[in-house]
Order: structure tokens, then sequence, then C-alpha cells
């Protein structure tokens, strides 16, 4: 009986029968066949693995840092105070993790993301606010747009459109501008506090170690190894650290997150505030596309060529994002969705697939969010900084550089970082996606194969959404908003 006609019981060997651990994870990879929009069981269609502890820790740091940021520049501009943050970061641990991590990404949809935090939309909030716009209102419309592009199969076509010049470029700029970020932060983290050898010291380190592990073939350590190591060192160093989140259970009913005098403290949307945020909607589901390509590529470029069937969907994750970003508003979550870039990106570097680590990274967050204490310990800057860098950034860059390798491709990535550090790199990536399929760079052949449609017309349609929805909101250089 071939291979593709048995079930993934049937071809599973033990890791024993294997000459190292790497073709033992790779060939679990290839035997998986997952059952979209159906009953998907641990031990029937996938196995846990130690590796898969890996994604699950860094996706956990990742979201209580990512949507503590988000909440409280929400906060900040409705006038609410620290613990309306900490309850409502709490409260949407729990959705992540009790709702929408485990019953879509592990049971339901296994080739679907978990449904993440929008990092980019955070600079945005007080501008949405100014404008009037109500985080129901926001929450629902991009849940909106969101489907209506995933139910289109729009998400799968931009990224076939995306050559891969455009690919490597993107990934470049976002790791290199990301790395920069997280070093600056943390040197000025550690000069407040009066400790300013420790960030040079643990970032010392932390290169160290990554080196080592990249040369014996271990990065999927990086995250838990490096992350440990750096708190021990920062703590031992003289740097501040203490438990101060108790344990405890957020408000769980939607009336009272949405009262005129408890939770938000906004009521419930009006139509006016619905047209106040759609300009921002668009804009946030147009960034998604870029987002999702990035991590797909993760995948494509760590998976063997005969893992099709365990490669992230990218109109399936964006369906279960626009589902959890409704479902999250309505309950009382300030988080805006996307894909969850902390887990997918450790996940495709440990050879893993998405369900087994999806049900972990599930379970941490409801212990995270209940517990309290373990928040303190993801936010605390060496922790969070370095598990960043090693299990996001790093990587992001070095499989940028790894696309790279012809020169026409070359120049479809220096175009891509010259434009996303013009603008952002929504307005890179759809620029450089418009030349690049137009012939004008990058890999003229190519571009010669693609339709008319494909070459300029939705290209082109997506430049225009992009850079109208940016220039609305006030996201071009020199051009003042009218929100």
């Amino acid at each position: 009986m071939e291979n593709d006609k048995r079930s993934y019981k049937e071809q599973r060997k033990s890791s024993r029968e294997f000459k190292n651990r790497t073709e033992y994870l790779e060939h679990e990879l290839t035997i998986m066949k997952f059952r979209k929009w159906r009953l998907n069981l641990p031990f029937r269609d996938f196995h846990f693995e130690l590796e898969d502890f890996v994604p699950a820790l860094a996706a956990t740091i990742g979201k209580v840092v990512m949507v503590t940021a988000m909440v409280a520049a929400f906060a900040s501009q409705f006038g609410l105070t620290p613990d309306f943050v900490a309850e409502n970061v709490r409260f949407e641990l729990l959705i992540a993790g009790g709702i929408f991590v485990i019953l879509f990404s592990a049971i339901l949809n296994p080739n679907a993301n978990l449904a993440g935090t929008h990092g980019p939309m955070i600079p945005l909030i007080p501008i949405i606010a100014a404008a009037g716009g109500h985080p129901l209102a926001l929450g629902v419309l991009i849940g909106f747009f969101g489907l209506l592009l995933s139910i289109t199969k729009g998400g799968s076509k931009l990224m076939t459109l995306t050559g891969v010049g455009v690919r490597g470029g993107l990934l470049i700029y976002l790791g290199a501008v990301g790395l920069i970020g997280q070093i600056t932060k943390f040197n000025a983290w550690a000069e407040a506090g009066g400790v300013s050898t420790v960030s040079f010291v643990v970032i010392g380190i932390t290169i160290i170690i990554y080196a080592y592990l990249a040369r014996i073939g271990k990065r999927w350590l990086a995250i838990p190894l490096c992350s440990a190591i750096a708190g021990i060192v920062a703590f031992s160093m003289g740097a501040d650290f203490a438990f101060t989140t108790k344990p405890g259970l957020p408000h769980m009913n939607p009336l009272w997150w949405w009262g005129e005098t408890t939770g938000w403290k906004l009521g419930w949307p009006n139509l006016q505030h619905y047209i106040a945020v759609i300009p921002f909607a668009i804009l946030a589901v147009a960034m998604w596309s870029p987002d999702y390509l990035g991590h797909r590529v993760f995948q494509e470029l760590n998976y063997p060529k005969k893992a099709k069937n365990v490669l992230m969907d990218v109109d399936d994750t964006m369906t279960v994002a626009s589902i959890r970003q409704a479902i999250g508003s309505f309950l009382g979550g300030g988080n805006i969705a996307s894909s969850w870039g902390t887990y997918m990106i450790p996940a495709a570097i440990a050879k893993r697939p998405i369900p087994a680590g999806a049900i972990l990274t599930g379970i941490l967050c409801i212990l995270a969010g209940v517990l309290g204490y373990p928040m303190d310990l993801a936010m605390w800057e060496p922790v969070l900084r370095i598990a960043l860098i090693v299990g996001v950034f790093l990587p992001l860059l070095e499989a940028g550089m790894q696309m790279i390798q012809k020169q026409q491709d070359s120049l479809s990535a220096g175009t891509c970082i010259f434009a996303s550090a013009l603008v952002n790199p929504v307005f890179g990536w759809a620029l450089t996606m418009l030349l690049d399929n137009m012939g004008l760079i990058g890999d003229r052949e190519r571009a010669a194969q693609l339709k008319w449609s494909e070459k300029l017309v939705i290209p082109s349609v997506m430049f225009v959404i992009c850079v109208v929805a940016l220039a609305l909101v006030g996201q071009l250089p020199g051009i003042k908003g009218i929100f």
C-alpha cells in the first residue's frame, strides 16, 4: 500500500528507527494528513514531542507581552487604570487559550495557524481613539473584512503573486528592524535601572550560545535555554525582579466589559463608531498578507519538500483570525488579531506541525492567566527581549538572507527593504510586488508567464487599497490623515 493512502498511525515509526532526531521529525511531517474543519485528535492524527514545548513557551511569552502592549495602548486613550489592563490581559489569555488555540488550530483545522496579536496596529491606537473609534466596532469590522478576504481566497492568491525576492526582502527588513529594536529597548531598560552592563553581558552570552546551537543543529532549544540563562545572569548581576500579579479569574460577562460604568466604560458602539473605524479595519486586514506570507515561507524553508499536508493554509488562518477577532471583541477583549508569529517561527525551526504545540500553548496561556505569576516572568525585560530576539527576529533575518540566491532576486529584495523603510512593510510589500510582477525589477521570466490580471490588475488594486488606507490614517510621510 502506498504511503499516501495509509493513515498517520499506520505509517508512524519509533524515533529509535532513525539515524538522528531530524530524520524522525521530518518523517513525522511527511506522513501527517490533517482533516480540515473536521475532528483531529491527539495520538490518532498527531503526537506530542519534546520540541512542541519550545514554540508553546515562546508563543505564551509573546502573547502576554503583545496583548499587554495592545490593551495598555487602548487604556491610555480611554483613561482606564492598570488594573483594567491586567484584568483584560487575563481575559484575553483565556479567550486565546481556552477557545481558539485548542479548539480551532489543534482540533478543527491544524492547517490554520494560531490567531495571535497584530503588533503593527499598536502605534495606530491613539489615532483610532482620536478619530472616535470604538474597540468593539473595530474588532467586528476587522472580522468582517478578514472573512471577506479569506472566502474569496485572496490571501493565498496574494502569497502566490509575491515573488522570491519580495519575500526575502520583507523577511530581512522585519528581522533587522525588529532585532535592532529589541536590543535598543533592552539597553534602555538596563540603563534606566542602573545596570547598564546587564544588556551587554546577556546579549554577548546569547550570541555565543545561539551560534553554538546553530552549529550543532539545535536552534529549537534557543528560546528556553537563552531566555533562562538571560534571566539568571541578569538577576545575579543585580537586575530587579519581583512577582506582583496574584492568581485570579477575570470577569467573563460581555455586558460587564461593555457597560457604561464598568469594564471599558464605553457602552455599546453606534453607527458613527463603525464609520470611524472603517479605514483602520481595512488597513489591519491589508497588513495581514505580508505577515502571513512570512510565516508560511518560514515553514517552507524548514520543512521537507514532501511535507505539503502540514503547511499553514493562509486562507484558513485568515478565517480563524477573523472569527477570533469578532468573537473576542464581542466578549470584551482588547486584542487585534493576526497570525501568531511567536508560535509559527519557533515551530518551523523545531520542525513541528501546528496542532500539538497549539494544545500546549493553550494550556500555558490558561495557566498564565489564572496563576498570574508567569505573566510577571514573561514580561521581565531580560527574558522577554532575548526570547523575541532568538525566537523571532534573528530567524526572520536568517530566512530572508537564505532566500536571496540570485542577483535578480536581490534587486527585488533591496527595493522592498527601501520602500519598507520609507513608509512601512505593508507599503514596501505592495509596491515591490507590483513592480516585480510587471517585470520592472526581479525575475522577468516569471513576470512574462503571469496573466494580465496577475501581472497588473490584482497587484495594482492591492497597492491602491494599501496606499489609500495608509493615507487616510496619516501613515504616509508628509501627508496628514483625515482621521
